[in-house]
């Protein structure tokens, strides 16, 4: 195998490769090399762990193909690096962001009043002819109130193929959005275009969330809680908390469900609802399966940063998620795509739950 390929090889399966092997793989594609796919978008996923050589990669923008000028300006965003912003403004101007839900993680690094303005006007298009728009609200959703500035361009959005995606920005925005209650109560209540599925626990989230009055939600999550669309409403009846109160028995009931998702989800709530954390944090500890490959059927992420969430009552967590943390390699699906991606957003939920729970690093 060539240098290249090994250190390729070990940056995908290791935490903590050595450090020539991320010097080999950068110098690589930042040469505009004939690299590989992996190692490409190896760099792409690095953020931090590249930062030693964000100095390279930002002088290397502009002396390569547009592929690999994406993939460095990618880099630079994980870093939070705002060298990323002019290439950023030129991709958008060409109508080329760099759009997947996964880039637009990367991309929520950077601080959301320089970035958009170049977001912006790519949103004010015609949201059923362009391409990247799940990923532009998923930026959105990531940055929450600072996203203020774009809440006439996401009501464009409700109506389209886009408007669940729209429903989440509203709420994650809040009280700047208030101007959208009316058009979210009729989708909480079914009457909004195209309403059906999950979209009236959303709406009513959001709603409450732009109101701040939690009777439509409280009522429409509730009910889903009560006739067996659990796993739509209890996320929302757990932000929530204390106000759902009167739908504490139900949500117990569900924490012996026999989905993972629904008792992890069940759990959460029951602790928000209650402040009790004895009957949760034993439901949490049972799915945080520490051979898990970060395959989504199960919500073993989910489940430790719930415990994070509880704190210091979850202390008989603590040893389990420190073995964890401590393993050497890396997430084992997917074995190439964003594996990187997927196993350091799991690296940093375990480290936030051990700082809520213990106070580690400190």
């Amino acid at each position: 195998m060539s240098p290249l390929g090994e250190a390729t090889e070990a940056v995908y399966r290791y935490r903590r490769p050595d450090p020539w092997c991320w010097e080999v793989v950068v110098k690589a594609v930042c040469g505009d090399a004939h690299t590989s796919w992996a190692a490409d978008h190896a760099v792409f996923q690095a953020g931090g762990d590249i930062a030693a050589h964000a100095d390279l990669i930002a002088e290397s923008l502009g002396h390569g193909s547009a592929y690999s000028d994406e993939l460095l300006t990618l880099a630079l965003a994980g870093m939070g690096d705002l060298r990323a912003l002019p290439a950023l403004r030129r991709r958008a101007d060409a109508n080329r962001l760099p759009f997947s839900r996964p880039r637009a993680r990367i991309l929520a690094v950077l601080p959301a009043a320089e970035l958009l303005p170049v977001v912006l006007p790519v949103l004010r298009q015609n949201p059923e002819q362009h391409d990247s728009t799940t990923a532009l609200l998923e930026l959105l959703a990531l940055w929450g109130p600072a996203s203020a500035p774009a809440v006439s361009e996401v009501i464009r959005y409700l109506g389209t193929a886009d408007t669940y995606d729209a429903l989440r920005v509203l709420g994650r925005i809040g009280p700047p959005a208030a101007a959208t209650a009316d058009r979210l109560a009729a989708y909480a209540t079914g009457r909004g275009r195209g309403a059906g599925g999950s979209y009236p626990r959303r709406a009513a989230w959001a709603h409450w969330k732009v109101t701040g009055d939690p009777a439509l939600a409280l009522d429409v999550c509730g009910a889903a809680v009560r006739t067996g669309t659990a796993s739509h409403g209890l996320p929302f009846l757990a932000d929530l908390g204390p106000l759902a109160a009167a739908h504490a028995a139900p949500v117990r009931r569900l924490m012996e469900s026999p989905g993972a998702w629904t008792r992890t989800y069940a759990a959460h709530a029951y602790w928000r609802i209650t402040g009790d954390p004895g009957p949760a944090t034993p439901v949490l500890l049972a799915e945080v399966d520490p051979a898990w490959d970060g395959g989504s059927a199960l919500p073993v992420r989910e489940a430790v940063r719930i415990l994070g969430e509880i704190g210091a009552p979850a202390v008989s967590a603590a040893p389990l998620l420190r073995r964890i943390l401590a393993q050497e390699e890396r997430l084992g699906r997917p074995w190439r795509g964003v594996r990187i991606l997927a196993d350091q957003a799991y690296v940093r939920t375990l480290i936030e739950a051990l700082e809520g729970i213990d106070g580690w690093g400190k």
